[in-house]
């Protein structure tokens, strides 16, 4: 009777799990099988599982891939600020973390509290101020303006926080026994040691530069430096929405975050688990 209640229990968790993986990759499907009609069918119709074979073809990719338009100018910006979005926020967050979680000193608590603070406060809530120092710093219309706000990040401090304070400090003191430097036990002897929780920080906040909508847009005034999700907002205008490209460079947009989860998977999963149960 008991097995009988376990299989059920389990087709049951099946057929539920089938049903949210569905609804996760609905909105995905719908755009790939979209991005084969021409756009002033999905004008009229909208996205949908309809497939016209006499009209379906490749013409939106190869719109794309045909070079007669900005769209990998964009695209090869928003990689260039991932890469060093994720590089920076890494190094740096996870040295303010190691930090939290390996020394103390004066104000520590109330400091941790601080970065708990900013972390729980909107960044739309900051937007202004933000704005303002940007333009005082002379940093509108370039990278650096579009990197600067994000290169510490108070979550990725936490997180690495929450990640190292569960490593024996017997690792530092060993280190220091063996002659080793501050900066050394950091570089030679803790960092090999965060490798999960680099990778797992490293998709999030891949991911999160790669969506970054809102403050590019603020930022950035000259087409040529515009990233890959301003410009394909940039496509629908009131004077004629491009549908062909968007919808085309909409699927192939999703190629980065993509290689960047399926190399690091692995990863990613021993990270998150490590760094939600550990301190």
């Amino acid at each position: 009777m008991k097995n009988r209640s376990d299989t059920f229990r389990s087709v049951l968790l099946f057929v539920l799990f089938v049903i949210v993986v569905f609804l996760i990759l609905l909105p995905l499907l719908l755009l790939f099988v979209a991005s084969f009609r021409p756009g002033a069918d999905l004008m009229r119709e909208g996205l949908s599982f309809r497939i016209d074979w006499q009209h379906s073809s490749l013409r939106n990719y190869l719109l794309l891939f045909s070079g007669k338009n900005p769209y990998f100018t964009w695209y090869v910006n928003s990689l260039y600020l991932m890469i060093l979005q994720v590089a920076l926020s890494l190094l740096l967050s996870a040295c303010v973390g190691y930090g939290f979680a390996m020394y103390d000193f004066k104000l520590k608590n109330f400091l941790f509290g601080c970065v708990l603070l900013v972390m729980m406060v909107p960044t739309e809530a900051i937007m202004l101020p933000l704005y303002r120092l940007t333009i005082k710093m002379g940093n509108i219309d370039s990278y650096s303006g579009i990197l600067l706000p994000y290169i510490v990040i108070p979550m990725l401090i936490f997180f690495f926080r929450q990640y190292l304070s569960g490593i024996p400090r017997d690792f530092l003191d060993a280190a220091r026994i063996d002659g080793c430097s501050e900066y050394g036990i950091f570089v030679r002897v803790m960092v090999p040691l965060m490798k999960p929780s680099f990778a797992a920080m490293g998709i999030y906040e891949g991911m999160q530069s790669w969506n970054n909508f809102l403050w590019p847009m603020i930022v950035i005034r000259t087409s040529t430096k515009t990233t890959l999700p301003v410009g394909l907002a940039g496509l629908i205008t009131p004077y004629g929405n491009n549908y062909d490209i968007l919808i085309a460079g909409s699927c192939f947009a999703i190629v980065p975050v993509l290689i960047l989860f399926v190399c690091f998977q692995s990863y990613f999963i021993d990270g998150m688990t490590a760094g939600g149960i550990k301190g």
